[in-house]
């Protein structure tokens, strides 16, 4: 089956479901299984990192043996381009850079530029752990990239340190988020919480992010595939932070403002401060999700928390035309049934991870 008759058939399937639309009004998204339209693509650009967080890339797993991909298989820029075209063609309109950590990929503002110049993309972001942001920032917004998201779980330097793994306090970390702001990069932070852990960080990370009116997000912590052999007690629910939240802030819903959108997000009176929770355990929100990612080496996955992945590659240094690689990623996207998240949250306990994808491989 063509793209064609695929768009034709999940617009008849679809009809009466919220769709991405052109500039021009025409629909052009495409519509999995469940009828969950392709909206957002994460491209992870590298598997290395310069942290080792417990919760993503433990150096227990990721140690000076790990074997990480070689340079040779990572996809290039042009590959990359050819790749987020043909999403686009499907229905994306959000594209985001991820890793591992993607400022560590030589000549990113390069990919930057040839991504922005995509038309039909409305937002061109990257997550980062901001070790690199502060040199990188104003560049890296002039070469078209839109926002940053900024993983910090912490201000206090001996618990950061414990909890990425090589002992890095904040203030790097700090110093890129204050780049982001001065050139207008938009950032917004990312906290994972875990009880027992980083939890007496939640008030702190509150008022520092609050002063400077920079969004925050609360993420529960997840079950993803790294083998860190994840506990569910020590999830801390969402309904908790907004209640601790709200002992000293004032914060009211906020309706969504994107398709697909994964937070639940609060703001305060004044309208110039928001806080998200990204709650996958207590509240999954696999009915929405409107993602795909693909790895560094060019495996397109469905689902974070996927088993295996569909190596595009050989479509890619094939001879074959856009329509032929706009088919095939149609057709894997119609196929998708992915719902993970809402399978798990009836069970009592966390599964053995180590058989899926580890985070770190698609973004987060």
């Amino acid at each position: 089956m063509s793209f064609t008759s695929i768009l034709q058939t999940n617009q008849e399937a679809v009809s009466d479901q919220p769709s991405p639309t052109t500039k021009d009004g025409s629909r052009t998204s495409v519509s999995d299984a469940l009828l969950r339209p392709l909206h957002d693509l994460r491209i992870s650009l590298i598997d290395r990192c310069n942290l080792r967080c417990v919760y993503c890339m433990p150096r227990e797993v990721f140690g000076p043996d790990y074997a990480f991909l070689p340079k040779s298989e990572w996809l290039d820029f042009s590959q990359i381009e050819r790749l987020a075209r043909a999403f686009v063609t499907l229905g994306v309109r959000k594209l985001r850079l991820t890793g591992g950590e993607p400022l560590l990929r030589p000549n990113l503002p390069e990919l930057a530029v040839r991504l922005s110049k995509i038309d039909e993309v409305e937002d061109l972001a990257i997550t980062t752990n901001g070790l690199l942001l502060a040199p990188m920032a104003d560049e890296l917004k002039r070469s078209g990239i839109d926002r940053v998201t900024i993983s910090l779980d912490a201000l206090d330097s001996e618990l950061l340190g414990r909890m990425n793994g090589l002992g890095v306090p904040p203030t790097r970390v700090l110093k890129g988020i204050d780049a982001a702001i001065a050139c207008g990069l938009s950032p917004k932070i990312n906290m994972v919480v875990q009880k027992g852990v980083n939890e007496c960080e939640i008030l702190p990370m509150a008022r520092y992010f609050h002063d400077r009116r920079v969004p925050l997000r609360f993420i529960e912590y997840m079950d993803v595939g790294n083998g860190q052999r994840w506990d569910r007690s020590q999830v801390v629910p969402s309904g908790d932070l907004l209640k601790l939240l709200r002992t000293e802030f004032s914060l009211d819903a906020l309706p969504a403002n994107a398709l697909g959108e994964v937070a639940r997000r609060f703001g305060n009176p004044a309208g110039d401060w928001e806080v998200g929770f990204v709650s996958s355990i207590t509240s999954p929100f696999c009915g929405s999700c409107n993602r795909a990612r693909v790895s560094a080496d060019g495996k397109l996955y469905t689902c974070l928390f996927a088993t295996a992945g569909t190596d595009l590659k050989p479509i890619l240094e094939s001879d074959r035309d856009a329509c032929d690689l706009e088919d095939s990623l149609a057709k894997l996207w119609v196929g998708r049934k992915d719902r993970y998240s809402e399978l798990r949250s009836g069970k009592a306990g966390g599964d053995d991870t180590a058989s899926r994808v580890p985070m770190s491989f698609v973004g987060g």
